[in-house]
């Protein structure tokens, strides 16, 4: 769609989501009620047989766009009256806005609040829970940014050191802080992770990949609380029953 880097790169204010990727996210869920496409793997989307075959005009996507946006409101809007129940009503987005927050912290939130230390021993027991052995802290701010160490044994023959660093960020890590990261890895290992509770700048992430360097691992906020919720560190599941819309179409 050639949308300028600087577009791309816009955030809402409390979460650090991506505003466009959301909103790419918010047309896949319009494009889904409306039976163009399916799949229910994350991230995946395919075309059914009628989306194949669909061609829209800009003025048609804005209709349906208007359609979609006002069925989601009568959706909130009865939701709200019936009060809590097993479905869930999601606040229409604005354009400009992210969605409302519930008054509890999420866990985003509590991972910011903890102190950094705090969040260097949270890191190694998560990164523990994913796999690696020996995973220790080293606590030495001299350590050229170096937070920790551990092993990633690939199989019975093959292992590797991996060194991580920890920032307890709000706000993004830039290209200079992978740069140095990746200097202070120099001699010691070729894998090295960067976990944070903020997000990564578009130019960090490709520096992270750039030609001729060793790759560098980038774990922002959001992956950070899939991983806890994958793991279940913190956290306890609970049963939401969200709308299909597509299921109701036959029936509108």
């Amino acid at each position: 769609m050639a949308i300028p880097p600087e577009e791309l790169e816009r955030r809402y204010a409390k979460t650090g989501a991506r505003i466009v990727q959301r909103n790419m996210e918010w047309a896949a869920s319009g494009l889904r009620f409306l039976g163009f496409i399916g799949g229910a793997e994350k991230g995946v989307w395919t075309l059914t047989e009628a989306g194949r075959h669909k061609q829209l005009s800009l003025d048609e996507a804005n209709d349906l766009a208007r359609k979609w946006n006002a069925h989601r409101r009568e959706l909130s809007l009865a939701g709200r009256a019936s009060g809590p129940g097993p479905t869930e009503a999601t606040e229409v987005e604005d354009e400009l806005e992210e969605p409302a927050t519930e008054s509890a912290p999420t866990l985003l939130q509590v991972l910011k609040s903890l102190s950094p230390e705090g969040f260097e021993r949270l890191s190694q027991l998560l990164l523990r829970q994913a796999g690696f052995s020996k995973v220790m802290v080293t606590g030495r701010s001299s350590d050229g940014g170096i937070d920790g160490h551990g092993i990633l044994e690939i199989n019975e023959l093959v292992s590797f050191q991996v060194l991580f660093q920890c920032k307890r960020y709000s706000g993004a890590v830039g290209s200079g802080a992978v740069r140095d990261f990746r200097g202070a890895m120099t001699g010691r290992t070729d894998k090295g992770i960067i976990i944070t509770t903020g997000t990564f700048s578009a130019e960090a992430e490709k520096e992270a990949l750039r030609d001729g360097a060793p790759p560098v691992e980038l774990v922002d906020g959001e992956r950070l609380v899939e991983m806890m919720q994958r793991l279940q560190l913190g956290v306890e599941p609970v049963i939401v029953y969200a709308v299909d819309y597509a299921f109701f179409e036959p029936y509108m």
